[in-house]
């Protein structure tokens, strides 16, 4: 096994994934044990710091995955999960994972209808089973299932109950959905305030579309640990997503979690391998994330992409583009087809949109289809002819630890490289890259994210420059 945990080092807040548990809950979907690893290494590669890796007295599979995955010597810290009995806790210890999590329903609802125990048995129960899996020398995380609808005083008695028999880590579980971010932020500050010693993790479930949301509200209050699976898989409608949840703590807390440049190629494989299709307006990863169409839109992230989007696409290792249909306007057409390497007059290109906007039973006009009305309305073959070249913008910031100037040379002798400057604010150094194409552009962006010391980098190609002159 690996010497080095990611949980050694103190984070403002942990992403626990659970895409190979929760998420094999999800009706219909259930991995094999070479699927199970496969997207383990992939979410030790994207850096997340605890993988549920599975129940393994659940089923054979399960454990021998568990097992299996233990013996990858990943970076991430590897948990069991374990109901409050002392046969999962057993197989779970046997497995050898970092951290066994126990889970005990502790509403009134549950302990009367599931349980069919007090709450003073409840306590005695979580108690003697935490301090079962503590003496098989694991760490203990205790999860008060439906703790959104426990009463607050017996909720915070659950609290004090796991964690001073031994669980670090108490999450609290909005097991059928029901917090509003409000909600959610109140009961993390109020058992925070109540058991300050503890670290506090969130299980947020999607029932009413406020999983997301009500992760962030928690973390607001205290938690230091949100759990997410690929894609929001889960029981019924899943819990949060982890590249929403990834994305929302960059963009609006300025928080690092994983590399956020291979959340799109985790959710297509976790996508295929569940069978679980994401629609095209998915945030961040659905094919509609960065596409605009109506044409004041358009106008606009021509204009300054901030306009109309909330952080850039290469964020993600994507890229913008937009629709040609009824509503694009003139800039929108204009851009399209100069992208293409077409250049109208104002009246050819004045036809080419009134002559959009008439075949309004077109959704979307594609490349071809679009060179052929231009083609219809000049009355000339098109030649399509790539632009002369690609210039583009490389922000780079680097390694806390790395002399910047060594870098920047580095990144001056790279082919394509035009200029290198050393800058202030949020990044370091800014590149100017000319390219002959797309391909060409992306493969000196690689050379330069490759380079020892380089963090991060931000693309931005320039789509006119203006000539100044002097008198």
């Amino acid at each position: 096994m690996s010497r080095y945990k990611r949980t050694s080092m103190k984070k403002p807040v942990y992403l626990v994934d659970t895409t190979l548990r929760e998420g094999e809950q999800t009706p219909g979907v259930s991995f094999t044990i070479e699927q199970k690893l496969d997207i383990a290494r992939k979410l030790d590669e994207l850096g997340v710091d605890m993988i549920e890796a599975g129940h393994p007295a659940v089923a054979p599979d399960v454990e021998k995955a568990v097992r299996l995955i233990v013996k990858e010597g990943l970076q991430a810290e590897i948990i069991g999960h374990s109901r409050a009995t002392k046969y999962d806790i057993e197989k779970a210890a046997e497995c050898e994972v970092d951290r066994i999590a126990i889970f005990y329903g502790v509403s009134d609802l549950h302990l009367r209808y599931k349980h069919k125990v007090s709450r003073e048995e409840a306590l005695q129960i979580i108690a003697e089973h935490v301090e079962f899996a503590r003496s098989h020398g694991v760490k203990v995380r205790f999860t008060a299932e439906d703790a959104s609808r426990t009463e607050l005083d017996y909720l915070i008695q659950v609290v004090k109950t796991a964690h001073e028999a031994g669980a670090d880590r108490i999450s609290l579980a909005d097991t059928v959905g029901i917090l509003t971010p409000f909600r959610a932020r109140d009961l993390f500050s109020k058992v925070k305030q109540a058991v300050p010693t503890v670290e506090l993790d969130i299980h947020a479930h999607n029932d009413l579309g406020m999983a997301v949301a009500n992760c962030l509200a928690a973390f607001e209050g205290g938690a230091t640990g949100i759990h997410v699976t690929v894609n929001g898989l889960g029981e019924r409608c899943g819990i949060a997503s982890l590249q929403e949840v990834a994305v929302s703590l960059k963009v609006l807390y300025n928080i690092d979690t994983v590399d956020l440049k291979r959340i799109v190629e985790i959710s297509k494989l976790v996508e295929r391998y569940s069978g679980i299709v994401l629609p095209p307006h998915a945030p961040v990863v659905g094919d509609n994330a960065f596409t605009h169409k109506a044409g004041v839109h358009v106008a606009g992230v021509l204009s300054n992409p901030e306009t109309y989007e909330p952080y850039p696409p290469e964020l993600v290792g994507r890229t913008r583009d937009w629709v040609i249909d009824k509503y694009t306007g003139r800039k929108a057409v204009k851009a399209r087809l100069e992208r293409l390497g077409v250049y109208l007059t104002d009246e050819e290109l004045d036809l080419v949109v009134m002559k959009i906007k008439e075949r309004s039973e077109v959704r979307h006009w594609r490349d071809e289809d679009l060179l052929e009305l231009v083609e219809e309305v000049t009355g000339r073959r098109v030649v399509l002819r790539p632009p002369e070249k690609i210039e583009a913008l490389v922000w780079i910031k680097c390694e806390s630890t790395i002399y910047t100037t060594s870098v920047a040379r580095r990144v001056s002798a790279i082919p394509g490289v035009k200029e290198v400057m050393e800058i202030t604010g949020e990044y370091d150094i800014v590149a100017r890259v000319s390219a002959r194409d797309q391909i060409q552009l992306n493969n000196i962006v690689e050379t330069i994210r490759e380079l020892r010391g380089v963090k991060e980098t931000f693309t931005q190609i320039v789509l006119k420059k203006l000539e100044t002159r002097t008198s």
